[in-house]
């Protein structure tokens, strides 16, 4: 296994079939698929545009950041997943019918709030402003929607309140995810001379419902506990740091970790994932366990596909890769992840640090 650590040099050539494999996804218009044939969704499309951004493919990025820019919604939100199964147009890929003709258009908070963390990382990589102002107005329209979906209690609403999203509930991994978000939010704002005062009194009761009020998630369907990423998401976002998070990390190690493998999606099967697994690895950053991280990064690079590119998981039982996928967030994932390790960029921290004050020590 190839093991990295801080202030080493990536080796020549190392993601070069997982950039081809973005890139070969990405749509004329700048759209990044999950994979071959599959929908788009804003967060996995962002996190393939940080991937590309990592590496150098600037431009590519941009053309991802477009998309969102074009896609966005009047209110500030986007829909969950365009794709194969939405009404497109075939030469354009636009949407191109009514919100009642999209199969389960879910207008989802954590995905909306995304894109805040992919222009804050595009800027701490580039030192563009003039970029980040043209993304400003996308970013802020994004987050102000998010952040009226915010109870009384803290917690945020897991999609828009409408009658195909019924369930008036919150989940810990998305809420998390949108902790990271608001931080990345407010420091675009700070950056720019914008107010951020309200977004900064969200997150505040955003970690506190996160990490005191667990009775606010989950509240109308089964746990969601059994996925990993419930587990971890509150430590790589910031919600827990320091003993807190460490902690945290310990009380579910010997569920979801696989020794040498790597990060299990659920509990409950032997399918080891290499996203969760990069995730996992950029949180153990976070709680200051940098010798395990090194080793989780470790883990991913087994499951690399010849084309360089990584599958999407390993069943461990099977001995065989499965699903047959290779994501490009899951590419991203891995590139991020070695990044937060080696520092081979200025945006390494981004995901092995917490960068406003609030979080649980």
């Amino acid at each position: 296994m190839i093991h990295l650590t801080y202030g080493d040099t990536l080796p020549d050539g190392f993601f070069d079939g997982s950039v081809r494999r973005i890139l070969e996804l990405q749509r004329d218009n700048g759209a990044i698929p999950w994979y071959d044939g599959g929908v788009i969704d804003p967060w996995n499309h962002t996190e393939a545009a940080m991937g590309l951004a990592t590496l150098g493919e600037t431009e590519a990025a941009r053309r991802a950041f477009r998309y969102l820019m074009e896609t966005q919604l009047k209110d500030g939100s986007w829909h969950g997943e365009l794709g194969s199964a939405v009404p497109m147009d075939e030469e354009e890929q636009r949407f191109t019918g009514d919100e009642k003709d999209v199969p389960d258009p879910v207008r989802d908070t954590n995905f909306a709030a995304y894109i805040a963390t992919g222009a804050w990382h595009h800027y701490v990589l580039t030192g563009d402003v003039a970029w980040l102002k043209t993304l400003w107005p996308h970013v802020k329209a994004a987050i102000d929607w998010v952040v009226a979906h915010q109870s009384p209690h803290g917690d945020i609403r897991w999609a828009a309140d409408e009658p195909r999203t019924p369930e008036d509930d919150a989940l810990i991994t998305g809420c998390s995810s949108i902790y990271k978000s608001l931080e990345c939010a407010i420091l675009i704002a700070q950056r720019l001379g914008e107010k951020s005062r309200d977004w900064a009194e969200a997150r505040v009761k955003l970690g506190e419902a996160l990490r005191e009020k667990p009775h606010r998630f989950d509240r109308t369907w089964e746990s969601k506990e059994r996925f990993s990423m419930d587990w971890y998401y509150p430590v790589l976002t910031g919600v827990f740091t320091g003993k807190a998070a460490r902690e945290r990390i310990a009380s579910k190690w010997d569920i979801f970790v696989a020794e040498g493998k790597g990060c299990r999606c659920v509990m409950d099967q032997p399918w080891v994932t290499v996203a969760e697994t990069a995730e996992l690895c950029m949180a153990l950053l976070v709680s200051g366990e940098r010798r395990r991280a090194e080793a989780m990064l470790s883990w991913t690079h087994q499951w690399r596909a010849d084309c360089g590119a990584y599958w999407m998981g390993y069943q461990f039982e099977n001995e065989a890769a499965w699903p047959d996928e290779k994501p490009a967030w899951t590419a991203a994932a891995v590139i991020l992840a070695t990044d937060a390790v080696i520092g081979m960029t200025p945006a390494a921290r981004l995901f092995s640090d917490r960068h406003l004050a609030e979080a649980a020590e």
